[in-house]
């Protein structure tokens, strides 16, 4: 069920798995559950709407320069701005997110079979980030950081950590590489050791990378070529 949904286009496998647990999607006259299978021909109801549940033969992705101040949320209660309010006419799934003050690279996909793809953690595809923080990483900190730093009783780890560019004043540029999209994961690494961030930019997700001359608060899509290419498990050549 969550794959024939996420394959036209409805939402990730994730938001639909909650309509189902919510019983929001009927199947032929009866409330889906977890785990029931549905067919293009059977008839599914959202929220007591038919659906088309073809799914889509060309999914598209776009690159979205994420600038410091929106939300990746369709609809804010406080009337910010939101990336969506950027975007083509469409139902566009973000993959991840971006926090309201971290900019950069933010990939959305009409494809909820791809963003699941993109998002999974078996898939194990890597998100870059260029990160200033108060304060330098002594040669300890730098291992604890690689070797795995308890997050809510969670270890998380970078898997590379690099200086970037120059510093400024007591502030100092990383590039740190990771290979999960918890919740503000790299802001929470780096104040575990007392370092707070206070600039934050994704710079590559997988094997995309942010194009340089792709302006904040601009998008692009990704040629149909590439797209195909991010179906391929384990792909990480850059595109």
């Amino acid at each position: 069920m969550q794959k024939l949904l996420a394959g036209a286009g409805l939402g990730s496998r994730r938001e639909i798995e909650g309509w189902i647990a919510a019983g929001r999607i009927t199947v032929n006259g009866q409330v889906a559950k977890l785990g029931d299978r549905a067919g293009p021909s059977d008839c599914v109801l959202v929220d007591g709407k038919a659906i088309v549940a073809a799914p889509r033969t060309r999914p598209r992705v776009l690159l979205y320069h994420k600038p410091v101040g929106e939300l990746v949320t369709r609809k804010d209660p406080e009337g910010r701005a939101t990336v969506f309010a950027s975007l083509p006419a469409g139902r566009w799934i973000a993959v991840g997110r971006l926090d309201l003050n971290s900019s950069g690279l933010l990939l959305l996909t009409d494809s909820g079979e791809l963003a699941n793809r993109l998002m999974h953690p078996r898939y194990g595809l890597e998100r870059e980030y260029v990160a200033r923080v108060r304060g330098e990483l002594n040669p300890d900190e730098r291992k604890r950081l690689l070797e795995g730093i308890l997050l809510d009783g969670i270890p998380a780890r970078f898997e590379r950590i690099e200086s970037h560019r120059e510093s400024e004043g007591s502030n100092r540029w990383y590039r740190v590489v990771l290979q999960e999209g918890r919740n503000r994961e790299v802001r929470r690494l780096f104040e575990a050791l007392g370092h707070p961030v206070s600039r934050l930019s994704r710079v590559r997700y997988g094997p995309i990378e942010l194009p340089p001359d792709l302006a904040a608060g601009a998008w692009r899509e990704l040629p149909a070529k590439a797209v195909n290419g991010l179906f391929r498990q384990g792909d990480t050549d850059k595109l």
